[in-house]
């Protein structure tokens, strides 16, 4: 009963790699050698063994690789989504890897076969329509539960993703399904294919791997910093310290205090964070350092608010994401931001908060259809009303 099971795990989400650099010449080589096979037989193969057979030798010979890599080669190239199964032939993005002159324009184009054509149980003798749509599922069950871990990886691998209609898991599935994946003694039989998964994910666009843990990256560098220099010179650093004292200044005069406080708590914490409201990548030139696309709030409120987990109704009122724990829900249900730091301004720049951070991540109903004209009523009139202005 124990094989039984093992087999029905291993169904889902095997994925061995012959290699794992795929910018490396060797695969490039192997990919190049298929479409060039399938090129000379007009992209169009109907499956027959001895057709596979002289698939594997031509490779073989453009390559200089033995069969038993070549194979392997292969059959990587179809559960990664660039091959067909049954020689159908290649996808059109599979020649353009091929010609791509950079490594980004590589990675640009590995995300989308992947995300479109991926098929893991998949091979070259094999069509397993239950399999696709496997990176779609790993990826909304990263957007549900924000970091999946080495044990939510694994639970992930040894599911049947066409069980679950929501399309993903959430945190208490995970640890469920990883309880049964741990008693059949997946990890230890598959250490290989969940570090080769885990490999393959972390090189897909704005996907990050830190400290063993996959992240969106823009959440990544929110929670741990960011390691890439270059995106670092790109936010004026000088710029940036003009536009955290503007926030300050207004928190210094809205409670009239001698330091600034955390615009929602109105504690003096000894850090705070000059937090952007419509995201800083998100915004152009007039917008970046403009003070109403702001806030001065404590760390734990600025990661909260920076990754959806909440925003705010355009009276101040928090909105807390529907994933929150309810003691984090309790204790922000004791705040609400001051009328003082709310103008109109401020509340389009909230608007666009509610709709492409905190409602792509945690979706709800009440805003989809929601638009910054209907709170301009109830507001004053001058956009950029001085600090201490009431509404």
């Amino acid at each position: 009963m124990k094989n039984k099971e093992n087999q029905t795990y291993e169904k889902y989400w095997s994925y061995t790699a012959a290699y794992t650099d795929y910018n490396g010449k060797k695969f490039i080589s192997v990919l190049k050698a298929c479409v060039e096979f399938f090129d000379e037989q007009n992209n169009t193969i109907i499956y027959a063994a001895d057709k596979y057979e002289s698939l594997q030798q031509c490779v073989c010979k453009i390559t200089g690789i033995t069969l038993l890599s070549v194979r392997k080669a292969i059959n990587q190239l179809v559960k990664l989504g660039f091959l067909k199964p049954y020689l159908q032939g290649y996808v059109p993005e599979a020649k353009e890897y091929t010609a791509a002159l950079t490594n980004n324009k590589r990675k640009n184009l590995l995300s989308k076969i992947v995300y479109s054509h991926c098929n893991f149980i998949n091979s070259m003798t094999k069509n397993d329509e239950t399999g696709y749509g496997l990176i779609k599922f790993f990826l909304k069950t990263l957007e549900e539960v924000g970091v999946v871990d080495n044990k939510s990886l694994i639970a992930l691998m040894t599911i049947d993703i066409k069980k679950y209609p929501n399309g993903f898991l959430n945190q208490k599935e995970l640890d469920d399904v990883f309880y049964h994946a741990n008693k059949i003694g997946f990890m230890d039989r598959k250490y290989n294919q969940i570090s080769h998964l885990k490999n393959l994910l972390c090189k897909l666009e704005d996907l990050q791997v830190h400290k063993n843990a996959i992240y969106f990256k823009t959440d990544a560098i929110r929670l741990f910093g960011d390691d890439d220099e270059t995106r670092k010179s790109v936010r004026d650093p000088y710029l940036q310290r003009v536009y955290k004292a503007e926030l300050e200044d207004e928190s210094l005069f809205v409670y009239n205090s001698e330091k600034p406080k955390c615009m929602l708590e109105g504690l003096t914490y000894p850090v705070l964070i000059a937090s952007h409201i419509k995201p800083y990548k998100s915004s152009n030139p007039d917008e970046a350092f403009d003070v109403n696309n702001g806030l001065l709030l404590s760390k734990n409120i600025d990661s909260l608010f920076d990754l959806g987990y909440m925003t705010f109704d355009y009276d101040g009122t928090i909105i807390p994401s529907k994933v929150l724990c309810s003691d984090i829900v309790a204790y922000l249900s004791k705040y609400k931001l001051n009328k003082s730091f709310i103008n109109p301004k401020r509340m389009k720049y909230m608007d666009y908060h509610r709709k492409h951070v905190f409602e792509k991540r945690f979706s709800t109903d009440r805003y989809r259809n929601y638009t910054i004209q209907e709170e301009l009523p109830l507001m004053a009139a001058e956009p950029n009303a001085p600090y201490g202005t009431t509404l």
